[in-house]
């Protein structure tokens, strides 16, 4: 468009800008939260009367800091490991990885010292990343070091050349299934690298958040390769610590959380978490497993999930196609799982959006989050997060936020 169409498109956009404005609208989608339709899907689950275990353990009472050994079973089914290699925790899977890292720093691994006594510590972090992971790094100093983000995973050339040359790096943040925010799952051959690359670091480990494991979109989703089987055929078992919970699955905050390892890290972890715990809430891991019974269980659970969320998805990509396809001035994903869709605007523009949006009564996700340190070198990505709000406001949200997209990036283009 020439200079002069520019404007006129500009002085249209800001007209329809302000006409929104005026409505005053309250609309959320900050974070990946499930909406009231999806917790009332598991509410009979709180309808538990008999509170002893398979083999007749009294659940209200301590104990069992490994988890109860049918949650074990099932969520080893649901990871594709062993239930010896699953430990079965409270509400949130955030809480059993902070913990693994601050072991790690404090105490050292299982034949390895403490990290903080090898001086820096550095963890490679794909970006776009989950801001939350950053959080721990940043609270602890941890170094943080961005590796790009391809369609199939990390760049994997980077994460090799870095971890096999610089013995303070001591770990990666993994999501590898629909990857927050960009919706991709790993492919085989980076799953295959990242458990048999040379490191530098001996106790290098992989920190795989598999958050999403479950929550597909689609009726034939991508499989995501076993990290814990491929490290142990690679010859590294100890490398991975799995992750993940059933916050978006049940109640997001009351569901069961889970890390899965090695048994060497599992034994490692367990001295760690009997100084925390005489147990974590076993009459919520039963009242789980009474309800989900198995993996089937849980993926017809997902499948109303999936009846509720997608049309939001849908949504979402739709109006982004209609809106802003034709301008060519941004790029988003389209995921077929997960929480999120990752939109990518002009260098420069993401956080003249996020504000802007704010400012006409639609929250996004701060500019910047997706990255560490909440720096993105090139200001360009936001993480849309369509669960929460009704269908019809994501509707309305979203053909505010591609307005606010194209009239920031004319104004970008005219400068």
């Amino acid at each position: 468009m020439d200079p002069t169409a520019l404007q006129q498109r500009a002085s249209e956009l800001r007209g329809r800008y302000d006409a929104i404005a005026a409505r005053k609208l309250t609309l959320d989608m900050t974070r990946g939260k499930p909406c009231p339709e999806q917790l009332d899907l598991s509410l009979p689950m709180l309808e538990l009367r008999d509170y002893r275990a398979a083999d007749g353990t009294d659940c209200r009472n301590y104990g069992l800091v490994e988890g109860l050994p049918e949650a074990r079973k099932l969520f080893a089914e649901l990871l594709h490991v062993e239930p010896a290699e699953v430990i079965v925790g409270g509400n949130s899977s955030l809480a059993l990885m902070h913990d693994a890292v601050v072991q790690a720093l404090l105490i050292g691994l299982p034949d390895a010292p403490p990290w903080q006594k090898d001086g820096t510590v550095k963890f490679l972090c794909p970006c776009p990343g989950y801001d939350r992971h950053f959080a721990i790094c940043e609270r602890y100093g941890i170094q943080m070091v961005t590796v790009p983000m391809g369609g199939d995973g990390p760049d994997m050339d980077e994460v090799e050349r870095l971890a096999g040359s610089d013995p303070s790096v001591k770990g990666i943040w993994c999501v590898p299934q629909y990857s927050n925010p960009t919706g991709i799952t790993y492919a085989d051959t980076v799953v295959d690298r990242l458990a048999g690359m040379e490191t530098a670091a001996p106790d290098f480990r992989i920190f795989w958040d598999n958050a999403y494991a479950v929550h597909h979109l689609i009726e034939r989703p991508a499989r995501l390769k076993n990290i814990l089987a491929a490290c142990r055929a690679a010859g590294h078992p100890d490398r991975p610590f799995i992750l993940t919970s059933t916050s978006k699955i049940s109640f997001a905050g009351g569901g069961v959380s889970v890390i899965a390892a090695s048994t060497a890290n599992v034994r490692h972890l367990l001295a760690g978490l009997s100084i925390q715990t005489i147990g974590h809430d076993k009459l919520n891991q039963l009242r789980h497993v009474r309800f989900f019974k198995d993996a089937a269980g849980v993926a017809a659970h997902m499948r109303k999930h999936a009846a509720i969320l997608k049309p939001k998805f849908d949504a979402v990509v739709d109006i982004l196609d209609s809106e802003l396809g034709p301008a060519g001035v941004a790029t988003w994903s389209r995921p077929e799982g997960g929480y999120f869709i990752s939109l990518d605007t002009l260098d420069g523009c993401a956080g003249k959006v996020v504000a802007m949006a704010d400012a006409a009564g639609v929250k996004l996700t701060k500019a910047g989050a997706t990255f560490p340190y909440g720096k993105d070198p090139r200001d360009r990505n936001i993480r849309l997060a369509p669960s929460l709000p009704g269908l019809e406001e994501i509707r309305a949200a979203m053909r505010l936020v591609a307005l606010c997209v194209e009239l920031v990036s004319i104004e970008k283009l005219s400068a």
